[in-house]
């Protein structure tokens, strides 16, 4: 028995694929990312709002309520050379500006920390990380709080800035 090849069938070029200019190309990027905007929006905001991401609501685990997460980092050097703050100094700070404003509890922790000043330098130092935890409801009652806290410790200590980060948060105490 003699095995022959199957006959091939006559091979024709393939049809060139159309581009488009990139005018066009530009709008068909520009509404796509729109789209993916308008889609993914409305979830990430929803994971701000007071319920719980849907992950979180599948997982059995979940616990606590919606709460917001507020960090500031306060550097302890004087951009004028004076004295960097001392513990002493930063916890009397904490004792009159901070805890008036958030009797229900905060955490300070020490840190090491760097930052570009204004005028382009590198700066290490001490520093010390203030955490607020408070009901996502109250986020409007504590904003102005957190920025009388923020403007004091800058005033009192020349600093440039005080870093501060929000996150949204479950907590049970």
């Amino acid at each position: 028995m003699t095995i022959r090849p199957l006959p091939r069938p006559p091979t024709r070029p393939l049809p060139r694929p159309r581009t488009l200019a990139p005018a066009t190309r530009t709008r068909v990027a520009v509404a796509t990312a729109g789209l993916l905007v308008a889609i993914g929006a409305p979830a990430a905001y929803a994971t701000l709002g007071e319920s719980a991401p849907a992950r979180t609501a599948l997982t059995a685990q979940a616990r606590g309520k919606a709460y917001v997460e507020t960090r500031l980092f306060f550097g302890t050097e004087r951009p004028d050379g004076g004295p960097a703050v001392t513990d002493e100094q930063f916890m009397a700070f904490v004792d009159q500006k901070v805890t008036p404003g958030f009797p229900a509890g905060l955490t300070v922790q020490n840190g090491r920390g760097q930052w570009r000043d204004a005028s382009g330098t590198i700066e290490r130092e001490r520093s010390y990380e203030l955490i607020l935890l408070y009901p996502a409801a109250e986020a409007r009652l504590h904003d102005p709080r957190i920025e009388e806290v923020r403007e004091a410790y800058r005033k009192a200590y020349g600093q440039e800035s005080v870093a501060r980060l929000d996150e949204p948060t479950r907590a049970d105490f």
